[in-house]
């Protein structure tokens, strides 16, 4: 794990020391190059079909809306003639009552009738009636014959009232039901009625009348819904020249207010197209009037009609642009693909480099001559790399394994001396089994302490040597206090650095117990526990009843600097010098921050110091690896490998 780290900080200098990006940051997909690649690929192909699309669009419409207009005109143009056609029939047959039977001789009755109900035969099926009426408005003749309604006052019909007004012109009325006859079948008629003053001659004396001419207002009908029938994106209607309206396909509902048409615009135009904005809408109107009559025959085309609509033009050109698209899409992708294959491969062997590392050989077959050159010089600089890590790994090892052998010497002599003193002491005394018992525990102390110069031994061996050191001072302070070890058998079968638990018990001894007449006690417990994470550690524990100290102070215990240490040498302490600090940096110089001691203490209350160790089995291998201090690969490995057992 450390190498992993040293390499990937010593690779990322390299590259930030020569302008580049490191590798291991440029797998993002959206910083890919094979995305950049075809995103711009997308846009610019986006950007080009839409502003095609936009111009086809653009010409499209106008062209569309121009053949519009012009069938339209042509529409009115054919329907103006067919209109015109009919009011002439209808005008001739006014003529022909008027020159050939009515002007230039006395009324004859019989003759009139007769007259008249021939050219109704003739025309019966575009005409509702035929009358013929008095300047005074009284009834002369009619066919078909029929009882005059009562209470109908002639002279105040709209269609008397205009002949009489302009005697020279003919004057078509507005759509009307006919209501100056009965009619047998008891049906409503609707008609336009055309009326024109004439001269009459009653015996010698001349008079003036007026001819009525009633056309079926369902021929006009007729033609105008066979004209809006065509297309059903306009419609037709008709109206006299003030705007007032003859024929319109919604007339029911303008008459009812759920429809408008801006007839008095309209006809304020001349014949021809025009463009229009009425009630906020963009409309096209096309006129025509029509002759003899004023008529304005008007075709109106909405903007924004559905030019897409199924079956239209523009709506095959945006299937045909859609599809243009998608195989632009498509080729894009594929020849981003192809431009970017040499970065994705190289980039890919970048990042499987902890697994495998590419030969200069297969870095020849990316194809791109400068991704073969750029993958060249990386592998070379990731051997360089190689070199480096290894080197630097060397040194901090040396200068860890420095600074434990220097924090090892720190423990003050001071302990053997009063040791030995304390041995020639019992010889003289003639005690000779204690002394051979003091000397005995001494040896094994000693022999533990040196460990055949290993650092890491077992922590059944780190028990017995604080047990050999605890049995050498009950005797140097007369039993003034008792040691209990209650430690775990798991526990004894896992490793340690050696020499933890003799400075703390020391200063259990010296600050704990000195100053207590007796009663002293001093617990050593050891047991296994499970962390948050999953990891196992060992929890050794060093617990006094003696004085205790404030929360402060067990604090600083374990937060003391550099010149402390240079502090010691100059300073008359019994005990181990250093102490607890000592134990607290070695363990975590050889097994990270997460381990070390703990001091849990308040006044008259005791001490206890805890050791957090962690729990990996005491094997040649581990220790071999732990001596030359790769110290968070084997925990790491320990601990992935427990996991691992239990699961299975």
């Amino acid at each position: 794990m450390e190498k992993k780290r040293l390499k990937k900080n010593l690779l990322s200098d390299v590259f930030l020391q020569k302008g580049v990006s490191v590798p291991f940051s440029i797998t993002s997909p959206l910083r890919s190059f094979h995305n950049m690649l075809l995103m711009s690929f997308m846009i610019f192909s986006v950007f080009l079909i839409l502003f095609l699309s936009g111009v086809l669009y653009v010409q499209f419409s106008i062209r569309l809306r121009m053949n519009q207009e012009n069938q339209s005109e042509q529409l009115l143009k054919q329907g103006g003639i067919q209109l015109e056609e009919y009011l002439l029939s209808m005008r001739r047959i006014s003529d022909a009552l008027y020159y050939n039977v009515v002007k230039g001789t006395d009324v004859d009755y019989s003759k009139l009738n007769q007259e008249m109900n021939l050219l109704y035969e003739a025309h019966k099926d575009s005409l509702v009636s035929v009358a013929l009426f008095s300047a005074q408005g009284k009834y002369i003749a009619a066919v078909p014959i029929s009882a005059e309604k009562k209470n109908r006052k002639v002279t105040e019909q709209d269609w008397y009232r205009e002949a009489v007004q302009q005697v020279e012109n003919l004057h078509f009325s507005l759509p009307h039901v006919q209501n100056l006859f009965d009619d047998p079948s008891y049906r409503t008629r609707w008609v336009i009625s055309l009326s024109r003053v004439v001269e009459l001659s009653f015996d010698g004396r001349s008079d003036s009348g007026v001819l009525l001419v009633d056309m079926d207002y369902k021929m006009i009908e007729r033609m105008m819904e066979k004209l809006n029938q065509v297309n059903g994106k306009r419609y037709f209607y008709l109206c006299d020249k003030r705007g007032k309206l003859i024929y319109h396909p919604k007339i029911r509902e303008i008459y009812r207010g759920h429809a408008k048409e801006d007839t008095e615009l309209a006809v304020a135009q001349e014949d021809g197209i025009h463009r229009l904005k009425s009630d906020g809408k963009e409309k096209t109107i096309v006129m025509d009037t029509i002759g003899y009559t004023g008529w304005k025959l008007v075709s109106v085309l909405e903007e924004g009609n559905d030019v897409f609509a199924t079956g239209g033009m523009l709506y095959y050109v945006f299937i045909v642009i859609s599809v243009t698209l998608l195989i632009a899409l498509l080729m894009n992708q594929v020849i981003s693909l192809r431009l970017s294959y040499p970065i994705r491969k190289l980039n890919e062997d970048l990042g499987n480099m902890g697994v495998k590392r590419p030969t200069m050989e297969e870095i020849s077959s990316y194809g791109s001559t400068e991704i073969v050159h750029l993958g060249e010089s990386l592998l070379q600089s990731l051997q360089r790399i190689d070199e480096l890590t290894e080197e630097r790994i060397r040194q901090q090892e040396e200068k860890r394994q420095s600074e434990m052998d220097a924090l090892q010497s720190q423990i003050n002599p001071h302990f053997l001396y009063n040791t030995l003193e304390s041995v020639v002491w019992m010889i003289e005394s003639g005690k000779r089994e204690d002394a051979v018992f003091m000397v005995t525990q001494l040896a094994s102390f000693f022999r533990i302490s040196l460990s055949a110069g290993k650092n890491i031994i077992p922590l059944s061996q780190e028990i017995q040597h604080a047990k050999n050191y605890m049995n050498i001072q009950k005797i140097r302070f007369k039993n003034k206090f008792t040691v209990d070890f209650d430690v775990e058998e798991e526990v004894l079968s896992c490793l340690t650095v050696k020499l933890i638990l003799q400075p703390i018990l020391e200063n259990a001894i010296y600050h704990g117990m000195e100053g207590m007449d007796e009663d002293g006690e001093i617990l050593v417990s050891g047991r296994i526990q499970e962390e948050e994470d999953g990891r196992r550690s060992v929890l050794l524990s060093v617990k006094d009843n003696g004085f205790g100290m404030t929360e402060d102070k067990a604090r600083a215990l374990l937060e003391k600097t550099e010149s402390d240490y240079s502090s010691f040498s100059s300073q008359k302490k019994r005990g181990s010098g250093v102490g607890v600090i000592n134990v607290h940096r070695r363990i975590q110089l050889r097994f990270g921050s997460i381990y070390g001691l703990r001091v849990i203490s308040a006044p008259d209350e005791g001490t206890d110091v805890q050791v957090l160790l962690p729990a990996i089995p005491f094997t040649e291998e581990n220790q071999k690896s732990l001596e030359h201090g790769n110290m968070h690969h084997s925990t790491e490995h320990f601990h992935s490998g427990s996991q691992e057992g239990e699961k299975e």
